[in-house]
């Protein structure tokens, strides 16, 4: 068993706990919170008797193995370096820090103390993706990427009444491009590589983050579009187009359904059944890499996080979007 402690007590912890459950080499020990009253709720909830208010206290504790950190963006870095200090394995939810100097900073620490580090960013890892991936030679040369997920925030009605959440303050290093605009920009990473050249353009809101927005990456043979928006929703599919045909992907952020459409107007269902909760296959690899001994996702690599950093940087660069809380 792998014995793990979390650090944030709010709902993707609770979707984290509760896909994490159902592996067999899982084991939830601890709760961290700044708040010990919150940290006991929570830690209630799932019958955990241990919590913790001090980082240090956490990562001197030998109940735990490895830690999931679901704090706001702009704590992720530092509680991720602290903990890898003291040898805890580290699983951090997207993105994976503000900016590219944390990511290499948290990439080096890992090297250093010889742990685990992994983003957990769950559709690259998901049965869906990988069929992507396996199929792409079917589509013959490809020459454009069109990912889009626009999802209107919950928060954002409040935000219009002058109520401002983490998810609009520019303090988390919080915005459309982090939370959403990742969850295009990540796959074209692993299918695609680094881009040669990036056109970004957004709207931005009166706290200083991005509401919604789009990227223009341009590489040798093709180009890709990523749209993204915490202010309004989209109903369109993403694909990737080749010379052969296209495949048409449901929903780039969680992909369940994939086909093939070629040129001929013949269609191919390519899609796999996704028999668990999305959030369960970045546990399973996690865990696969340690019970292995292995310290780097080929998948949601250090390249990969570090690569998606710098597009997703560019890109802030490009719109004006500059955090708070940490240097640029």
């Amino acid at each position: 068993m792998i014995r793990f402690a979390v650090i944030g007590t709010n709902w993707i912890t609770d979707s984290f706990i509760e896909a994490a459950s159902l592996h067999k080499d899982f084991q939830l020990v601890a709760v961290y919170s700044r708040d010990k009253e919150r940290a006991n709720q929570f830690a209630s909830k799932y019958n955990v008797d241990t919590t913790f208010t001090d980082l240090h206290e956490l990562g001197k504790s030998t109940l735990v193995d490895a830690v999931y950190i679901a704090s706001p963006n702009s704590f992720h870095a530092e509680q991720a370096c602290l903990l890898m200090g003291y040898g805890k394995h580290i699983l951090c939810e997207k993105p994976l820090a503000s900016n590219v100097r944390e990511v290499s900073m948290m990439v080096e620490m890992a090297k250093k103390q010889n742990v685990l580090l992994m983003e957990a960013l769950k559709t690259t890892l998901l049965p869906n993706f990988k069929v992507i991936r396996d199929n792409l030679h079917k589509i013959g040369k490809i020459r454009r990427y069109v990912a889009s997920y626009c999802q209107y925030s919950s928060r954002y009605d409040a935000f219009k009444e002058g109520n401002i959440h983490n998810a609009f303050d520019p303090t988390f290093s919080n915005g459309s491009i982090m939370d959403i605009g990742i969850y295009c920009i990540y796959p074209c990473i692993v299918l695609f590589g680094e881009p040669e050249n990036i056109l970004a353009s957004g709207y931005k809101l009166s706290t200083g983050v991005d509401g919604e927005g789009t990227l223009l990456l341009t590489y040798k043979e093709m180009e890709g579009v990523a749209m993204h928006s915490k202010i309004s929703n989209s109903y369109f599919p993403s694909e990737i187009q080749g010379e052969k045909g296209s495949i048409i992907i449901d929903k780039i952020h969680t992909p369940e359904h994939v086909q093939i459409r070629y040129r001929d107007g013949s269609i191919e269902d390519i899609t796999v059944p996704q028999r668990q909760q999305s959030m369960y296959y970045e546990v399973e690899e996690f865990l696969h890499l340690l019970k292995t001994g292995r310290k780097e996702s080929t998948i949601n690599s250090y390249e990969h996080s570090l690569l998606t950093a710098k597009v997703i940087e560019r890109a802030r660069k490009q719109i004006g979007i500059v955090y708070k809380a940490v240097k640029q």
